[in-house]
């Protein structure tokens, strides 16, 4: 697996859009792109190619495991590392979307100065560099 550089964030809410690109491409030194629901997700994902997907789970429409459900079922996108971000971060909940095919969860509301090292620390978790 390559070095992460490339996140796209699925995000409905604007402020947590806006915060979370901030601070991943500032204090990340990320290249961030935004998706604001499920579908505009899925349209673009293709070309955008990132390294990894940072998900919310709650959102109008199609809501993350199910938005998740539809990146595994296309082979261009199906390996693409997926991160949910949510409120709903109980260990129960933690371990279903797991099962789902998520790497781990980030709890929202998420500490914008550490979140470029949490989602880092995932990655290293599965992929080592």
């Amino acid at each position: 697996m390559a070095a992460l550089s490339r996140i796209m964030m699925v995000e409905d809410e604007p402020d947590i859009q806006s915060i979370a690109k901030m601070a991943l491409e500032m204090v990340g030194g990320f290249k961030v792109e935004i998706a604001s629901s499920g579908n505009q997700a899925l349209e673009i994902v293709a070309a955008l190619a990132p390294d990894l997907i940072l998900l919310d789970v709650m959102m109008p429409g199609l809501d993350g495991p199910s938005t998740l459900k539809a990146l595994r079922a296309e082979p261009a996108t199906a390996a693409i590392p997926v991160v949910f971000m949510t409120a709903k971060a109980q260990p129960q909940e933690v371990a279903h979307f797991k099962e789902l095919g998520a790497l781990d969860v980030i709890a929202k509301p998420f500490d914008p100065m550490t979140l470029s090292n949490t989602i880092r620390d995932i990655w290293k978790a599965h992929y080592g560099n």
